[in-house]
């Protein structure tokens, strides 16, 4: 069983700095505060971020194994907050966003199933606490 060690320290105001395992470093502060000139993401928010980065490293290898590769990829993760406290997302929704001359529509849809069902942790874990909807968009060149 993998484990993963995160440090997060306190370092001012209401800002953190935490790193990951790889060793980079990260800052989060609360965004209702003034924090000045610091930039940096707040918790919930990279939860979103998590989910689609997760997703989206499992679709980019799938496609690439199915000899399926896109010329432009993106993922909108759209989220709702409960009203009462302690507030978390109810409600996600995914948007795969593919671009590209040639798509083939069923390699896509069966990468994008595969990390919704099988692969991406994070959804599972997202699926846990709030209702998740996933909708896959082809664009053309």
């Amino acid at each position: 069983m993998v484990k993963n060690i995160v440090t997060t320290k306190w370092t001012q105001k209401s800002q953190f700095d935490s790193d990951n395992p790889s060793g980079h470093h990260l800052t989060m502060f609360d965004k209702s505060q003034d924090n000045g000139d610091v930039v940096g993401f707040a918790p919930k928010a990279l939860m979103l971020s998590s989910l689609a980065g997760c997703s989206g490293l499992d679709v980019v290898s799938l496609l690439e194994k199915m000899r399926a590769e896109v010329a432009q990829f993106h993922i909108e993760v759209t989220a709702e907050l409960t009203d009462e406290h302690p507030k978390f997302y109810n409600k996600v929704k995914v948007d795969y966003h593919f671009t590209d001359a040639e798509l083939q529509p069923d390699k896509i849809q069966k990468a994008v199933n595969l990390s919704v069902t099988k692969y991406c942790g994070v959804m599972e874990m997202f699926r846990k606490f709030a209702d998740v909807e996933t909708e896959i968009h082809l664009h053309s060149l």
